[in-house]
């Protein structure tokens, strides 16, 4: 049986990574093709539910439930769910990115966090797994972030070699940052905002933002992951996000960097 809790009932990446291990080789050998667009319901963060999402939820959820330790869930389909009474909370995006997923785009992943406590500032643990390659991120609190079990860093220099963004609504959201993006030597928007904050930690992204509200679910893992790689995370007003409450319906607009000088030179031109 799966034990997700170790010594003094810490949760441990090992355990984590036995389960992207589950869904990789369940998931993954259905990769570089799309998966079927039939909508079977709309989940908990009121987005469009495919049969890809409840696949990979029920994944996650069994084994959590296999392990008979108390646990609270927060998943983006299923939404709310204690076990055993509840627990530390456990944050689920079962695929980020789903709508890559459903239509052969090949760039989406699973993301889990977990918080001792109620607000983002209380993340201990993320996990993020690129379910086409079997790459894995993954940060302890205080322990660094790492990629594949290599210890990573974000960018350390002050140029925008390349801003990824998220935009929902393109004429809405564009406009809102086309300051920023002007500045990029190039630009990306990608559609997995998790897989997109796990690439400002490698150092491979100087600079995700998100005008549109962004889900718990959407950037638990990579908050604490670019945090503990060196980089910033705040909401687009540079607020930090520590104090906000990781519940099912917290949504807020994101900016990351790579380092201070990174964030401060885009906040100033997103608000300038």
């Amino acid at each position: 049986m799966l034990r997700l809790w170790g010594i003094m009932g810490v949760m441990k990446v090992q355990n984590l990574r036995q389960i992207g291990s589950r869904l990789f080789s369940e998931l993954g050998t259905t990769r570089m093709r799309p998966f079927t667009s039939e909508v079977i319901g709309k989940g908990a963060g009121g987005d469009k539910t495919y049969r890809i999402d409840k696949t990979a939820e029920d994944i996650i959820i069994g084994c959590l439930e296999e392990l008979r330790e108390p646990l609270s869930i927060i998943s983006e389909e299923y939404g709310l769910k204690d076990i055993l009474g509840g627990g530390p909370q456990v944050i689920i995006d079962p695929i980020d990115g789903s709508r890559n997923a459903v239509n052969g785009i090949p760039f989406y992943c699973t993301s889990i966090a977990v918080c001792d406590g109620e607000t983002f500032g209380d993340l201990i643990l993320a996990y993020i797994i690129n379910l086409l390659t079997g790459d894995e991120f993954w940060a302890e609190k205080g322990g660094g972030a790492f990629f594949n079990g290599d210890r990573i860093r974000s960018q350390d220099d002050d140029l925008f070699y390349l801003i990824a963004y998220e935009a929902q609504m393109p004429g809405r959201d564009v406009p809102k940052i086309m300051r920023l993006l002007a500045e990029a030597r190039r630009t990306r928007c990608l559609g997995s905002t998790a897989l997109d904050l796990a690439f400002v930690s490698y150092g491979a992204v100087s600079v995700f933002v998100t005008p549109a509200p962004s889900r718990s679910f959407d950037f638990a893992a990579g908050c604490l992951m670019v945090k503990e790689a060196g980089g910033v995370i705040t909401d687009t007003n540079g607020i930090s996000l520590d104090s906000v409450v990781a519940g099912l319906k917290t949504q807020k607009p994101l900016l990351a960097a790579g380092n201070q000088r990174l964030h401060s030179g885009a906040l100033n031109l997103l608000n300038g």
